[in-house]
């Protein structure tokens, strides 16, 4: 599975079962999300979302994600 990361939570993130990271898609877009364990996010990229995992339950609310938008890219960085 691309971009997506199973097994073991990391130090501070969830443990979510690799099963259900395999069926979840974007509510928006439809499209596969990638897990960030560290965040303890699931990211879509094409809707720019990251939605929450709580207790190691996703919380595919659009309501409940947090925009993509608002952080810096890295790109858009200037190095001195």
């Amino acid at each position: 599975m691309s971009g997506t990361e199973t097994g073991g939570a990391a130090a501070g993130g969830p443990s979510v079962d690799p099963k259900l990271l395999e069926i979840l898609v974007c509510p928006i877009t439809k499209r596969q999300l990638s897990y960030d364990r560290e965040a303890g996010e699931l990211i879509s990229e094409t809707a720019r979302l990251a939605f929450p995992i709580r207790d190691g339950v996703p919380i595919m609310l659009v309501d409940e994600a947090r925009s993509l938008d608002a952080e810096p890219d890295a790109t858009d960085k200037v190095m001195p």
